[in-house]
């Protein structure tokens, strides 16, 4: 099974959200969506400045095998990207929750937070997908 940490949020979509205080949050995907796309050879991120609502694509990441969409989990203004993948994007199959960040987001409704899924919520999510 992919690794869940348990002090993150998730979307059933992939991606994790880590709350940076002060209203910051970082994005990226699952260790189980890196797993399923394979090797990632280009990721492409947001831009600085933009604006999200949930659902809004917000990049791209495409592997060997496949090319996925990124969806943005909560809404927001993109602060910082993790410029690095352009020249390294296999850090998000290395480590997706540390060096394969995708970007901060300043929220703009903090309390969609409490809509995203739990630890255990997304592993019964990501088992289902492997039945």
């Amino acid at each position: 099974m992919s690794d869940i940490p348990k002090d993150l949020r998730y979307s059933p979509s992939h991606e994790w959200v880590r709350d940076e205080g002060n209203g910051v949050v970082t994005l990226g995907i699952t260790d189980h969506a890196q797993e399923s796309l394979g090797d990632l050879v280009f990721v492409e991120l947001p831009e600085v400045g933009q604006s999200l609502a949930v659902g809004d694509e917000m990049g791209v990441v495409e592997s060997v095998k496949a090319a996925s969409d990124l969806f943005s989990p909560i809404s927001g203004e993109v602060l910082e990207v993790n410029e690095t993948l352009g020249d390294t994007p296999e850090a998000v199959n290395s480590d997706p929750y540390g060096d394969g960040w995708i970007a901060k987001v300043k929220l703009s409704i903090p309390t969609e937070l409490d809509d995203l899924l739990d630890a255990d919520a997304y592993t019964a999510v990501a088992e289902e997908e492997e039945d």
